[in-house]
């Protein structure tokens, strides 16, 4: 499709996405040793992992020549992160090559590690080029935003606070679903696949327009929706419902081509398989005048509730 327009008006105030570039925003306590405040996840209580994966990856961009952008992410996720104590990540320079460049991170919480995440950086270099279309979708500014979509389901949450608590945690980032998103779908199996469209509630400038940190934002978007097309495919909403208990188990990214946070990018997300009491997903990430700028793997634990 072409180019979606950019002028649109944002919902959010300013300050939520202030919120978020100031949660990103490490303190350095040691060369390589950073602190980072914690947030709950909106239903659930654990620091949400998109947020401790952007923060492992702003730590190890810290220690890598602005020059070499990430190229690649490989993490677990350990045990759930406390989100009433601070996240402590420690970096490791594993190698400093002539083109890459490799930091491996530990976020640790009460003395005991609760994500790792290895990350590679590449200097810039001229290469083979192809890659996948990008999907004919809408333009995103002709689809509702989360606080026109969530109200129309409200008669699926245990009460009005689901509601506040989603848009408060989403306040940061526009995000528009191209289709029905999981919880207007309970009991109606679908294709296990899911489009949204995002960018951030406002543009980033000053110290904050960084390569590294549009970077994170996505990396911390990433986690938002991606096994949304697990649930598809069951006919189940999810843990906004209450039907799923999950959890990510492992994240992987790779960034293919430049991008901007605050402009539009499609998520185009599906399943392609779910056994053993967990459920895997990919993502596309593209630009809005097409170019694949980033790859997404992540496998999740979805386990059904046992009646009580």
């Amino acid at each position: 499709m072409n180019e979606a327009p950019q002028g649109a008006p944002r919902g959010a105030s300013p300050s939520a996405l202030q919120n978020l570039l100031d949660l990103l925003d490490l303190e350095r306590i040691d060369e390589d040793i950073f602190r980072g405040t914690s947030g709950a996840a909106p239903l659930v209580p654990r620091v949400f992992g998109g947020q401790v994966a952007a923060q492992a990856l702003i730590a190890a961009g810290r220690t890598v020549p602005a020059d070499r952008p990430a190229h690649s992410l490989h993490s677990y996720f350990l045990r759930p992160g406390d989100p009433n104590v601070p996240i402590v990540y420690t970096v490791d320079r594993i190698r400093d090559g002539f083109s890459f460049t490799t930091r491996r991170v530990v976020a640790v919480q009460h003395g005991r590690p609760i994500f790792h995440l290895s990350a590679s950086f590449q200097r810039q270099e001229d290469g083979l080029e192809h890659q996948e279309p990008m999907p004919e979708v809408p333009d995103p500014l002709t689809l509702p935003p989360g606080e026109e979509l969530l109200p129309r389901y409200a008669h699926l949450f245990s009460g009005p606070s689901v509601i506040e608590r989603m848009l408060e945690a989403r306040g940061a980032i526009d995000l528009r679903y191209v289709d029905a998103p999981p919880y207007a779908s309970v009991g109606q199996p679908r294709e296990p696949k899911s489009q949204v469209w995002f960018r951030t509630n406002g543009k980033l400038d000053g110290a904050a327009d960084d390569p590294l940190m549009h970077i994170c934002l996505v990396t911390y978007v990433s986690d938002m929706t991606l096994l949304d097309s697990v649930l598809l495919a069951h006919g189940r909403g999810g843990w906004v419902v209450g039907d799923i208990v999950g959890a990510s188990l492992d994240h992987a990214m790779w960034f293919h081509r430049p991008f901007r946070a605050d402009e539009w990018l499609l998520y185009d997300q599906e399943s392609p398989s779910a056994s053993g009491g967990r459920g895997l997903a990919k993502g596309r990430i593209f630009t809005a005048d097409g170019q694949l700028a980033v790859s997404v793997i992540q496998e999740g634990v979805m386990r059904v509730p046992r009646p009580r």
